[in-house]
């Protein structure tokens, strides 16, 4: 019966993800809707009966696991370049908010103090999972865009960094007769988590540099150091353990030296699977006398958090810059929880339940509401927010190119030089390099990665184009952003001649659109490229029309139209349009035409007609 229950557990979980990614909002909401429709409200799933004992393990290796992969993505040297901004709300703003919160749920809520101060910081982490999605549909500003994805990703690790110190330092309160013995007891779990997170990086570095663990080991291997720092750090030291993975994970991203992007990858496809089930258990261990014992204060307590706490916390982090005040304004409403808040907080409650702290039962329930209110309110409210004070960003106008090679490059330069914004993106860092030598900012990875939306532009995107010589990584590419950004705003590139009817017949480029005609695959485009092809434009008009270019150009293979002047005083770009096997329209009067030519033709630019006699 368990299998089955554990089954349903999983099909559920990927439902989830499927709703939510079909109306592209954060998953966390459906997840925790999910939880509680098969917990409290149904009574089908009770997770302590079906886990036991198990229960408290599961849930607090699982949150080893989701931190640690949270620190994978924390590097030192991006840090100095975020701004003061983002510092002060991982810092000075991040403490504001956790005593605004702690404070209020003290006094009006009449919490425990230990659980107070535990709930306040647990519910300064806001997470790249809730922020991303609500980013990319709002579409703000350069300047709240980059403010709040950035804080996304540092306050994730640092902010779970600083509710594991919290709640240490509350528990170890009381065990002594002294202050003293309080501060050893503290310093002890400290110093125990960050020793076994160090020396378990050292070791994993050591490991890997010298080769004594072998590549296909790294995934699983780095997967059980994990498991086995987080359980020897807890048993030295009472509830270190989250510390100790969380340094461990920072120790690896900062190797400059060291490969992880598999490893990481791979810990965000088990972060994903952890997390879907994680959230489904956790909703469904809610009980609806847990629900019913939050009374009317709960909802003052929600408008400190929302309308007093944030807007505190941005008025702090933004004093003495000259952020302008629209963004301030928009700052200080989004704050939607996430993913950490409610992982570490159910942990921290299920820890303080069984040392018999009052009030610990009411911890995750709180959590969750404020997750599900903050997540539910604020991507109903951003877009209108947005407009309304005009800090929303125009329509989208960059052209993501996946793959950074030569050819993608040469396409890059030619759509650079007539003022299109691109931006490139490959798995090769040789690729990427070159792509950033000759300008062109290139993201390093795979662009539908979980990495990928805290990193690339995707607010500024109109349309993709596919031309890695790859078909997987076309495929992949193609359906991630037919549905992102809408098909017909998805190209694909052909990998050669022999694979044109596989990609015709293949469910990926069904009804996709083919770029650049019956001449574009990448075999013909490379082949030119490499014998000195240039890419170039060309400008239709009364005195050189479609008909006359393509006589006297018979080789030069066509890639795009460009509608509109490139130098607009503006800075509007011009409109882009493809080449594609089923354009039926030719190009009109002004527009101008990007091709690639061969070498040693006489190409023809923007040629003018002779003055009459």
């Amino acid at each position: 019966m368990s299998a089955i229950y554990i089954a349903g557990i999983a099909l559920c979980s990927v439902l989830a993800q499927w709703v939510a990614w079909a109306f592209r909002v954060p998953a966390i909401l459906f997840l925790l809707l999910t939880g509680l429709l098969l917990g409290p409200f149904s009574g089908v799933l009770d997770p302590d009966a079906l886990l036991g004992d198990l229960l408290f393990p599961v849930v607090s290796l699982s949150v080893a696991v989701i931190l640690f992969e949270g620190a994978l993505t924390l590097h030192f040297r991006e840090l100095k370049g975020i701004g003061k901004v983002v510092r002060n709300l991982c810092s000075i703003g991040m403490i504001a908010t956790c005593v605004v919160i702690s404070l209020s749920a003290y006094w009006l809520l009449e919490l425990n103090w230990r659980v107070a101060a535990v709930l306040g910081a647990v519910l300064v982490v806001t997470g790249p999972t809730v922020i991303a999605p609500l980013l990319n549909s709002m579409r703000p500003t350069q300047d709240i865009d980059r403010i709040l994805r950035w804080e996304g990703i540092v306050i994730d690790p640092i902010g779970a960094l600083f509710a594991v110190l919290v709640f240490e330092a509350v528990m170890l309160v009381g065990q002594g007769e002294v202050l003293s013995h309080t501060i050893v007891a503290l310093v002890k779990t400290v110093g125990v988590g960050l020793t076994i997170g160090v020396a378990a990086g050292w070791v994993t570095t050591q490991l890997m540099r010298r080769e004594w663990l072998p590549f296909e080991l790294h995934k699983f291997g780095i997967l059980a150091l994990v498991l086995i720092s987080f359980s020897v750090s807890n048993y030295l030291s009472h509830e270190s353990g989250l510390l100790a993975v969380t340094v461990f994970g920072i120790w690896l991203a900062n190797q400059d030296d060291l490969e992880i992007d598999s490893v990481l990858e791979f810990k965000e496809d088990l972060s994903m699977i952890l997390i879907s089930t994680l959230f489904i258990l956790l909703a469904a261990r809610l009980q609806l006398s847990d629900l019913m014992m939050l009374d009317s204060d709960v909802f003052i307590f929600l408008a400190i958090v929302l309308f007093v706490a944030r807007p505190l916390c941005i008025a702090i982090s933004t004093f003495g810059t000259d952020l302008p005040i629209k963004s301030r304004l928009v700052l200080a409403w989004i704050a939607p929880r996430g993913i950490v808040a409610a992982a570490v907080g159910s942990v921290f409650a299920l820890s303080m339940m069984e040392a018999g702290v009052a009030d610990a039962e009411k911890m995750v329930p709180l959590i969750f509401t404020v997750i599900i209110i903050t997540v539910v309110l604020q991507s109903l409210t951003a877009i209108p927010v947005a407009k309304l004070l005009g800090v929303r960003q125009p329509s989208p106008n960059t052209i993501l190119i996946i793959g950074a090679n030569h050819v993608s490059r040469a396409i890059g330069r030619g759509l650079k030089e007539q003022n299109i914004p691109v931006h490139l993106s490959d798995p090769a860092w040789e690729n990427c390099k070159m792509a950033r030598m000759d300008g062109l900012p290139c993201y390093y990875g795979n662009p539908q990665s979980e990495h990928a939306e805290r990193y690339l532009p995707l607010t500024t995107i109109r349309s993709v184009l596919a031309l890695s010589p790859n078909r997987h990584h076309n495929a992949l590419g193609v359906q991630y952003f037919s549905h992102l950004l809408n098909e017909k705003n998805v190209f694909s590139l052909r990998s050669s001649t022999t694979h044109a009817k596989a990609n015709k017949d293949s469910a990926t480029f069904l009804s996709r659109q083919i770029l650049f005609g019956d001449e574009g695959s990448y075999a013909r485009l490379s082949s030119v490229i490499a014998k000195g092809g240039k890419v170039s434009a060309t400008r239709i008009s009364d005195e050189f029309s479609w008909e006359q270019y393509l006589e006297m150009n018979p080789e030069a293979i066509p890639l795009f139209i460009l509608k509109g002047d490139k130098d607009n005083d503006d800075d509007t770009p011009a409109k882009v349009t493809p080449f594609t096997l089923n354009m039926d329209k030719p190009p009109q009067e002004g527009e101008r035409i990007v091709a690639l030519h061969p070498p040693k033709m006489s190409l023809l630019k923007d040629p003018q007609p002779k003055d009459k006699e």
